[in-house]
C-alpha cells in the first residue's frame, strides 16, 4: 500500500480548465467524453502536490453479479474488479498495478451488490469528477454501474477502514417462482415460519466465534472468527422475505451459512435455539449435518459504513459526482410536434 502525506488539492491549472474532452468508442458506435490525462509537466506539478505524489478516490459500485465470477481480479472468466480495472485503465491510462485497485469485500460468484465500495490511486488530480464519472460508467458492461465517485483522503482504505457492513439475503416465499425475480432471490415453495426465523437469527447477535458458519478458504490471509454482529433482522414484505444482516466483519460465506440455518428453521426442521449451539460448537461439520449453502444469487453487499470522520474530503477536493442528470432542452421538446406539424 502506497504511503500517503497530508492530500491537498490546488486550483486546476489553465489547460485543465479549458481542456477539450476526448472520445471513447463503446463498441457500439457511440462515444463517450473522456478527460484526458494530464500531461508530462501536470503529472509532475500533481507529485509535487502530495508527499508521496498520489491522490486517492473513493467508489460506490452496484453491480448484477449473475454473469459474473465473483468480485476478485482474474481475467477470464469475468470479474468485476477486472471489468472496472479495464475501465479505469483506459480513462486514466495507467496499468493496475498503479491504480491500486482495492474493494471493501470479495462477493462470490453469482452475489450482487448496491453498495460495494471501492478505492483506487492516481499520481494526478482530478479537478471535476463528472467527466471521469461517465467515461468510466460508458466502458463498463450494462451489469456494472458507479454510483457515486468522491476524492477520499489519504488514510482511508475500502477495506480496512470498514466500520460495518450490510447485507440483504432474498427469499421468494410462493409457491410459484415470480419470473422476475428468478435471479435475484432464493425460491423456497414451503411456507416458512418468518416469526421463528426472527427469533433464532437474534441469537446471531452480538460478540460470538462464528467458525462453525466458515468455509473453508485458500489463501495467505488468517482471519479471526470472532466477529461482531449488530442486528438481523427478518423482514416480511408479501411473498418476498428480506433477511438484513449487520456486522463488523464476515468470514468467508458466513452469511450464506447462517442463512440456511434459518430455512431450517423456517421449515420448522429444526428449533430457534439450534443457533446457539452450532456457534458453541465451532466447527463447520456439525453446521454442515443440519443445513446445506444457501445459493448466492438472493445474497446483496447493501453498504460499507465508515466514521464520518473517515469521509470528509480532502482540503480543496472536487464535488462528489453522483452522475449527470441530463435535460432535454426547449428546442428538443420543440423539434417533434414541428415534425408532425410538417407531415
Amino acid at each position: 500500500m502506497l504511503g500517503l502525506g497530508t492530500l491537498r488539492f490546488a486550483s486546476p491549472p489553465p489547460r485543465a480548465a479549458a481542456a477539450t474532452a476526448g472520445d471513447i468508442s463503446l463498441g457500439n458506435g457511440d462515444h463517450c467524453a473522456v478527460p484526458p490525462p494530464p500531461e508530462d509537466g501536470d503529472v509532475d506539478k500533481a507529485r509535487t502536490e502530495t508527499t508521496k505524489g498520489s491522490y486517492r478516490w473513493r467508489m460506490v459500485i452496484a453491480y448484477d453479479g449473475t454473469k459474473f465470477k465473483g468480485w476478485q481480479y482474474q481475467p477470464s472468466p469475468p470479474t468485476i474488479q477486472c471489468s472496472i480495472e479495464n475501465a479505469l485503465t483506459c480513462v486514466t491510462k495507467l496499468n493496475r498495478k498503479e491504480l491500486c485497485l482495492v474493494g471493501a469485500g470479495r462477493t462470490d460468484t453469482g452475489v450482487h451488490a448496491w453498495g460495494q465500495v471501492a478505492h483506487f490511486t492516481t499520481p494526478f488530480p482530478y479537478y471535476c469528477l463528472d467527466n471521469i464519472h461517465s467515461a468510466i460508467n460508458g466502458l463498463l458492461p450494462h451489469e456494472i454501474r458507479v454510483r457515486e465517485i468522491s476524492a477520499a483522503r489519504p488514510e482511508f482504505h475500502a477495506r480496512t477502514s470498514t466500520k460495518s457492513k450490510i447485507y440483504h439475503y432474498k427469499i421468494y416465499n410462493g409457491a410459484v417462482m415470480d419470473p422476475f425475480h428468478n435471479l435475484y432471490a432464493y425460491h423456497c415453495a414451503h411456507k416458512l415460519n418468518s416469526q421463528a426465523m426472527q427469533e433464532a437469527a437474534k441469537h446471531f447477535v452480538g460478540i460470538h466465534d462464528y467458525t462453525s458458519f466458515a468455509n473453508a478458504v485458500h489463501n495467505d490471509r488468517v482471519r479471526s472468527p470472532i466477529k461482531k454482529i449488530v442486528r438481523f433482522d427478518v423482514i416480511e414484505m408479501g411473498a418476498l422475505l428480506q433477511l438484513e444482516v449487520e456486522g463488523t466483519g464476515f468470514l468467508y460465506r458466513q452469511v450464506r451459512n447462517m442463512v440456511a440455518l434459518l430455512l431450517q428453521v423456517g421449515r420448522e426442521a429444526l428449533p430457534p435455539d439450534i443457533v446457539p449451539k452450532i456457534i458453541a460448537a465451532k466447527d463447520r461439520r456439525e453446521l454442515a449435518k443440519v443445513a446445506l449453502l444457501a445459493p448466492p444469487h438472493g445474497l446483496y453487499l447493501m453498504s460499507v459504513n465508515y466514521d464520518k470522520e473517515m469521509l470528509k474530503p480532502p482540503e480543496g477536493a472536487p464535488p462528489i459526482s453522483f452522475g449527470r442528470t441530463h435535460q432535454i432542452s426547449r428546442l428538443e421538446m420543440w423539434y417533434p410536434s414541428f415534425l408532425s406539424f410538417a407531415y
